[in-house]
């Protein structure tokens, strides 16, 4: 439902890592130690307690299911309506016109997503001269008294003599893209309240209209989803909001959302315009109750900000904006990643998660069961889905798609170039698909699953999908012997936790009597960096994450001992459970307890090592792998928290993606080692490395300036992944070349 990346504990798994206290105070980039935090665990299960379904048509009415709470208003902005049918646009097929040989001008860089870059100044034999060109400083960092809860992930966009980017909390910035000077800021007076689980804004979104003339304000303009669920749009050679635009430059996006509170629902990646129509998707936040906001998509005129169409899963043939005391049906798969549009097809493509309450299904509708942990396309037009495809089942796992699907052209049996689809998964196994139809185009292969499972009245599906046609991103399945640990009573203290869960391979279902062990784990996989991909030399680019979880369901009883409550609970306090991993799923008979596979005394995994992996697959010769080896070094991992200063590659989890370029280069950062790497996209050989002054979890992008070349990544951090925080865009180029 969820990014795994915010998974209380399994997603910062490093070499040594500590969950942090939910009083941790902003450590600046460079200072040691980590606090640390301890949660009961699960104790004896009790029997199971019967919870009433609530019903899946459109709501009427205050819901019965969630305690009244005051609701997120976005600003308190008034709504402006659904457009008059007379007056909807024709939305003709737009040309998705390449981007300027120097510009990156969307989050992946082009309209297909490729994170490929046709410049080439910067090549594997002078990558070891880049040096720092700029660093820009966004003011976005944990002040005091404030948990630390930031995460910036940002990537920004180049379009002509603009870098544009958002902070962690979403003011937007136009920066001279060969000095760093700030030209413009837009502030968003975003309050610490609505930050969700993580401060993080991916990304800003540049559209250009076809109704204002050029030479007039917001002619050219930048579109951003806010935390506290705004969709603005600002001018992009001002930075000052487009008046005409929803209301005076904003719209509010919890209209029809229904009960809610600050920090429940929010947006992180840069809402796509396809054919005119700006779609807006949002996370909403894992563990919390069955019937929790729901996870609408919805699509909005690009030019004037008016509603045109919703997606609810639940009322699939209603795709009106619910007014009065309606609103759209609660606790429905949502989709917080980032979504590819096709202007050629006028499809969007939505990466889904499951539906509320994570590890049990038991409630869901057969429509919530269609379209969970899946890529839907849809419509832009009407907001109807036009096809669907699954990446598993009545998903329990949190197995929610992070990833961005990825656009390309494969030769076809006719000898024609078929439309395609490359969908990264949290499971490690990559989808090729047909774009027009969702079919794939490589094999794909329904294989049964271990066990029916053990919940009652909650039933595993026999088969899940698998992709054969591609090589699977994970390692084999666990055995005992691939316990692992610093001396001979780690690894038998391992050993005894392997012995002691439930695990039957892929897919072990939950249990509610002893833990269960998941692998590929939840940040397992591809997360949302995606992969990158070189259209002409066919290499696709993927790096992944080995963190297999320890989970047990809890009856309620048990959820209630542990403190564990939903935000929107009055009593709920921040640190006292229910916001992710560790969650209350109130509206069910169980509670989860969710932490990493590990020896909790050291915090080292209990499965051996590399824990992060890059792959580089050959997408025109049979999707053979050319390369593969650990990504990220010991240099700032270690047991109990202290790093070791090696620089041995033993592989550390990641979290961010990578950039592929005509110059035969990949840039990556991603890793808990706090580096960004320049790749030899042929070898795999690292070539050039730097030392960020904060975690890496961002995709770096980059651009042409001035005529020369420039690499840009966020060294934000990322607070679960224990990196150090700052508020620092750090942009190398050649020497001649810094600003």
């Amino acid at each position: 439902m969820r990014r795994s990346h915010l998974l209380a504990t399994a997603a910062c798994v490093t070499l040594a890592c500590v969950p942090l206290a939910a009083n941790a105070q902003f450590a600046p980039a460079g200072s040691g130690g980590s606090p640390t935090a301890s949660v009961p665990g699960p104790g004896n299960a009790d029997e199971p307690t019967a919870t009433t379904p609530a019903s899946t048509s459109r709501f009427s009415g205050p819901s019965p299911y969630a305690p009244q709470a005051p609701g997120v208003n976005a600003a308190n902005l008034p709504d402006i309506g659904s457009m008059d049918p007379n007056d909807v646009p024709q939305m003709v097929p737009q040309q998705s016109a390449a981007p300027a040989q120097g510009d990156w001008s969307a989050y992946g860089r082009d309209d297909s997503q490729t994170r490929y870059s046709p410049l080439s100044e910067i090549t594997p034999q002078n990558a070891d001269q880049l040096k720092v060109a700029f660093v820009y400083h966004t003011g976005s960092y944990p002040r005091p008294g404030q948990t630390n809860k930031w995460a910036a992930e940002t990537t920004p966009i180049k379009v002509g003599d603009g870098l544009y980017m958002c902070s962690a909390q979403n003011d937007i910035m136009k920066l001279d893209p060969a000095t760093g000077k700030e030209i413009w800021r837009h502030n968003i007076n975003e309050k610490y309240e609505a930050i969700p689980y993580t401060a993080a804004c991916k990304g800003v979104t540049y559209f250009t209209s076809s109704q204002v003339p050029e030479g007039q304000p917001c002619h050219n303009r930048i579109l951003e989803g806010t935390l506290d669920m705004r969709l603005i749009a600002v001018d992009a050679a001002t930075g000052n909001l487009c008046e005409g635009f929803g209301h005076g430059g904003q719209v509010n996006l919890m209209q029809g959302m229904g009960e809610s509170v600050p920090g429940f629902v929010s947006m992180t990646t840069p809402p796509p315009v396809v054919n005119g129509v700006v779609v807006v998707n949002h996370e909403v936040l894992d563990g919390q109750r069955r019937w929790a906001p729901s996870g609408v998509i919805r699509g909005y005129d690009a030019e004037s900000g008016k509603f045109l169409w919703a997606w609810d899963v639940n009322n699939p043939n209603d795709h009106s904006q619910p007014t009065g005391n309606n609103h759209y049906s609660r606790g429905t798969p949502n989709s917080w990643a980032a979504m590819t549009g096709d202007n050629a097809l006028g499809l969007v493509y939505v990466p889904t998660g499951n539906s509320a309450s994570d590890y049990y299904s038991a409630l869901r509708s057969p429509e919530e069961n269609k379209v969970s942990s899946a890529v839907v396309a849809i419509d832009v037009k009407t907001g109807a889905p036009r096809w669907v495809f699954q990446t598993a089942h009545k998903d329990v796992w949190d197995y929610d798609i992070g990833s961005q699907a990825t656009l390309m052209d494969m030769p076809g049996p006719d000898g024609q170039t078929v439309p395609a689809l490359i969908m990264p998964t949290k499971r490690g196994q990559t989808f090729v698909l047909d774009r027009r139809d969702g079919k794939p185009i490589l094999p794909v292969e329904e294989r049964p699953a271990p066990s029916p499972g053990v919940i009652p009245g909650d039933p595993r599906t026999p088969t899940q999908p698998w992709s054969t046609g591609m090589p699977a991103l994970r390692v084999p399945d666990l055995k005992e012997t691939d316990m692992w640990g610093m001396s001979p009573l780690d690894q038998l203290f391992c050993r005894i936790k392997f012995r002691r869960a439930n695990y039957t391979g892929e897919f072990t279902p939950p249990s509610v009597d002893k833990p269960w062990i998941e692998y590929p784990g939840y940040n397992g996989g591809s997360d949302w960096g995606s992969m990158s991909y070189d259209p002409q030399s066919g290499i696709l680019i993927a790096n992944w994450n080995i963190t297999p979880m320890y989970d047990q369901l809890v009856t309620r009883k048990k959820a209630d001992q542990l403190g564990l409550m939903p935000i929107d609970d009055p009593n709920y306090k921040p640190g006292g459970g229910g916001a992710e991993g560790n969650g209350a799923m109130d509206g069910t008979p169980y509670g989860i307890v969710v932490t990493p596979f590990w020896n909790q005394y050291t915090g080292m995994m209990c499965n051996r090592p590399p824990y992060g992996m890059i792959t580089a697959i050959d997408m025109k010769h049979g999707q053979k792998v050319l390369w593969q080896h650990p990504l990220g070094t010991a240099r700032a991992n270690g047991p109990w928290g202290l790093p070791t200063g090696l620089p041995w590659e033993i592989g550390t989890p990641n979290n961010g993606g990578s950039v592929v370029t005509a110059g035969g280069l990949v840039f990556i950062g991603a890793a808990t080692d706090n580096q960004i790497r320049a790749i030899d996209e042929h070898t795999g050989k690292v070539v050039w490395s730097a030392v960020l002054p904060g975690g890496g979890q961002a995709n770096p992008m980059t651009y042409e300036a001035n005529g020369h070349q420039y690499v840009a990544i966020m060294a934000g951090g990322h607070h679960f992944m224990m990196t150090p925080v700052s508020d620092q865009l750090v942009v190398y180029a050649l020497p001649d070349h810094k600003g």
